[in-house]
């Protein structure tokens, strides 16, 4: 349910098919109101079903979050255990496709601080099955967040470099039957042992990137679900590295960064050989202009990187 999702398939074409397949009382559209799309979906929720609503972009959920925050994340806690809200909401987010400041937001982190929400951010095709499939079989809500940037293929940072579509990659091979990602386990998607890289949704694949281009033997790990967070992975990997860099989209001050540097910071201080850092976007609306400036992408990815092996190097 949502804007667009039936007849249409969806802005990004996410959607297409599902309509004709399943009819439309099981894939509809909506009214252009993102508060009345999550509010029915949480009456829903309490009648017995398992509703996924699509708001049209992450920019578009704040008229939304007094249902999805007050009702949906607190339901099962109000009514005692006797109601839950199983949705999942799904929603595009991030940039890298010239949206400019109400495409391109990430405001993932604002989620995070709601108890009874889960936030989840595949960053393959085939963890976004996975994972999707088992936040609908979750009994409680879960905010979906797919970055737009990379759903036609992975995305190294070089925006003038032509896209490498997803079936040149393993990870876009896709089983056809039923099968789940646990949420609140990340994945290492590249092991070393000179520095931790955290990172989840587009940000992996940059980092990736630019770990290989600057030959630096560093462990990259796809955070996968934020909520909940795979912590001892990270601590795991921290402690065999001593150094972490953490790199994400979102605007930096109170951006998932800071939980996450925080927690390394708690757990793993004793470990630590240089003092953790963030490469994130800035504290200011996405500029349309400036985008691939605001991007966190290879030139400031390689800086921080360089800066904290400095001292393996000298």
């Amino acid at each position: 349910m949502g804007e667009d999702v039936g007849y249409f398939g969806g802005v990004f074409r996410a959607t297409a098919g599902l309509q004709e397949k399943f009819g439309k009382t099981r894939c509809f559209d909506t009214p252009i109101s993102e508060c009345g799309i999550i509010g029915a979906a949480v009456g829903m929720c309490a009648y017995g079903l398992r509703p996924v609503p699509e708001i049209q972009f992450a920019d578009y959920i704040y008229p939304g979050m007094d249902q999805l925050i007050s009702e949906a994340a607190r339901l099962r806690y109000r009514s005692a255990g006797e109601f839950t809200a199983p949705m999942t909401v799904r929603s595009p987010f991030g940039g890298g496709i010239f949206g400019g400041q109400t495409h391109s937001q990430s405001p993932e982190a604002m989620f995070t601080h709601v108890s009874g929400l889960k936030t989840v951010i595949p960053s393959t095709p085939y963890d976004a099955k996975g994972l999707l499939i088992a936040s609908i079989e979750d009994n409680d809500p879960v905010l979906f967040l797919e970055p737009k940037r990379i759903y036609n293929g992975p995305f190294t940072g070089y925006y003038d470099n032509p896209v490498s579509p997803w079936s040149k990659f393993a990870e876009s091979e896709v089983p056809e039957g039923h099968y789940t990602v646990p949420l609140g386990k990340a994945k290492i998607v590249r092991e070393g042992d000179a520095v931790t890289v955290l990172a989840y949704g587009t940000m992996v694949h940059v980092a990736k990137a630019v770990v290989e281009e600057h030959q630096i033997n560093a462990e990259v790990i796809d955070l996968r679900t934020l909520v909940p967070l795979d912590i001892e992975t990270i601590e795991e990997s921290v402690k065999k590295t001593g150094r972490g860099l953490i790199v994400h989209e979102a605007t930096r001050t109170s951006g998932f960064g800071a939980e996450l540097s925080a927690l390394v910071q708690e757990r793993c201080f004793y470990h630590l050989e240089a003092p953790i850092e963030r490469v994130t976007g800035f504290d200011t609306p996405y500029p349309h202009s400036l985008e691939w400036a605001y991007f966190p992408g290879p030139v400031r990815i390689g800086e921080a990187l360089e800066k904290i092996v400095r001292d393996l190097k000298s």
